[in-house]
């Protein structure tokens, strides 16, 4: 029997819309960081129900990405005692209040990879048992070590280790919710939803269908309401009949740092040539050197943190319009924006759903992957999703870096209170950073060396100080700075790598403040100097 028997959907406010949750529902809600797609006031409006009510309790939530602005929004609204019982999600940083909620096992807690739960979304709508896929083999993710649970309070076993034909799967799961928040620009009269304003598509037609089809609750915010007929068929995302509760929120933000940006939607197309150029620092220095690493035509993704001034060098260098960018949240083309928005795009090209993205990644369709890191270990094994104990999650940094074929890691050799001062064109450390990032044996594992090495992977690390490859046995040292030596940068590390057989200089213009000269050559150079 479904929460809603209505042919046309009910056009409520918000607090009547979530007055219809029961306790203990399992509640889907499809959104991504920095207020992309965010069903903010139904958010709000159910942390004031329980907050005056304390009703619904014991929820179970579910979201793909990470949904918050990393100050109290999105999905950290919810993180009172008793609201939720358990929550999956594919990542957690932007929600430091419920992911300290995880932490402290206040409440059941898993991260699994966003590409998963994303695809997880088209197997429940068509009630298949679940996702049979290689990603998050021999990570956290899998059963062997963890399968996602994020506390001692986590004990159900989610993930499955399959062997099919002498190679190994994990097996993940269909969920199934009772209610679903999803959001949109326009929705007419019929509950038809469309998302012209919107930066992404994300998962909301696979996100209401699942709901819908598992008899649950769909309720829709939107911006603003059009008369029946009136909307572009080949416009409409949702159809009305997967809608059950249509809730106007007039103030809807696009994102959450500004009101409406045409060029994240795709009606405007803006000129670059303004753009500030990224200040000289430690991130110029491995964004450059990262893309370096991209070769003309190659469709490339970039991760958040060190990695995402990857963009930006490539358009200052001119080298925009060789590549594809990609982000995983869906947007094909254009320039990624950073920070906390990240997952939003100037001028893309393309925007498609976020689980389609995943399937061109799971596939091999990436050419080159410029991901973040929190720690490289011995075997060269990649940490991203555990930093000094706390959660951040994986998002969709397990799904892109097992499928890459080449992987470019971007980070500085050591973290906490480094400064660099690079106005003599080599990087004079003021400030060394309190903790080794280069270390014996990582936290947890994101990104295993083991089957890269297996799958024949290209995998590069590049800090602002030294560059390794990954080679048999583990990270192999190439690459040293103007003015370190080799000994230098192994002090700084909690194990001694191979060396390659001439380890050379990075390229002078990595450090200069003026144009980038790419004909400047590698010097060759010796363990003595």
């Amino acid at each position: 029997m479904r929460l809603s028997q209505t042919v046309r959907p009910e056009f409520l406010s918000a607090q009547d819309a979530v007055d219809r949750i029961p306790d203990q529902a399992r509640l889907l809600v499809e959104a991504s960081g920095g207020g992309v797609i965010e069903p903010s006031g139904l958010l709000d409006a159910l942390a004031d129900r329980y907050r005056r009510t304390g009703e619904p309790g014991q929820l179970a939530a579910y979201f793909c990405s990470g949904i918050g602005n990393r100050s109290g929004s999105g999905m950290d609204v919810l993180a009172l005692p008793g609201l939720l019982r358990s929550a999956i999600a594919g990542h957690w940083a932007m929600t430091p209040a419920l992911s300290r909620m995880a932490h402290d096992g206040d409440i059941e807690a898993y991260n699994l990879p966003q590409g998963v739960l994303a695809q997880l979304l088209r197997e429940s709508a068509a009630k298949r048992p679940g996702l049979i896929t290689k990603v998050g083999l021999g990570t956290f993710c899998d059963p062997r070590q963890g399968g996602g649970r994020l506390n001692n309070a986590t004990t159900t076993e989610l993930v499955q280790v399959m062997e099919i034909n002498s190679e190994e799967y994990l097996f993940y799961p269909s969920p199934s919710f009772d209610v679903a928040f999803i959001r949109g620009t326009t929705a007419d009269e019929h509950g038809n939803l469309t998302m012209e304003h919107e930066t992404a598509k994300l998962g909301v037609l696979a996100a209401a269908t699942a709901t819908r089809n598992n008899g649950g609750l769909v309720i829709a915010q939107v911006k603003r309401v059009a008369a029946a007929h009136t909307l572009n068929p080949k416009s409409v995302v949702v159809p009305g009949h997967l809608i059950d509760i249509v809730v106007v929120q007039e103030d809807q933000w696009q994102t959450a740092i500004n009101e409406y940006n045409p060029a994240f939607s795709g009606e405007v197309y803006v000129p670059f040539g303004r753009s500030p150029a990224m200040p000289l620092s430690e991130r110029k220095v491995v964004a450059r050197r990262a893309l370096d690493e991209i070769r003309p035509a190659s469709v490339v993704n970039l991760g958040v943190g060190m990695a995402d001034g990857v963009a930006t060098a490539a358009l200052e260098e001119g080298r925009l319009q060789e590549i594809t960018l990609t982000v995983e949240q869906g947007m094909v083309g254009g320039v990624p924006e950073r920070g906390v928005i990240f997952g939003v795009s100037w001028n893309p090209e393309a925007v498609i759903e976020h689980a389609s993205q995943f399937d061109f990644y799971d596939g091999g369709g990436l050419d080159v992957a410029c991901l973040g890191f929190a720690e490289v270990d011995r075997e060269g094994n990649v940490n991203s999703s555990l930093v000094d104990g706390r959660i951040f999650g994986a998002g969709g940094f397990i799904n892109i870096s097992q499928s890459a074929k080449k992987v470019v890691f971007c980070g500085t050799l050591t973290a906490g209170g480094l400064t660099i001062d690079l106005a003599d064109g080599y990087p004079k450390v003021t400030s060394e950073g309190r903790h080794r990032k280069f270390i014996d044996k990582v936290r947890q594992i994101t990104f295993n060396a083991h089957l890269a090495r297996e799958r024949g992977q290209e995998v590069i690390y590049v800090t602002e100080r030294a560059v390794f490859t990954l080679g048999d046995d583990g990270p192999v040292l190439t690459e040293v700075a103007p003015g370190w030596t080799i000994d230098q940068v192994i002090a700084l590390m909690d194990f001694r790598p191979k060396l390659a057989d001439d380890v050379r200089l990075m390229s002078g213009s990595l450090f200069s403040a003026a144009t980038r000269n790419p004909d400047i050559p590698n010097i060759p150079i010796t363990e003595e100097n």
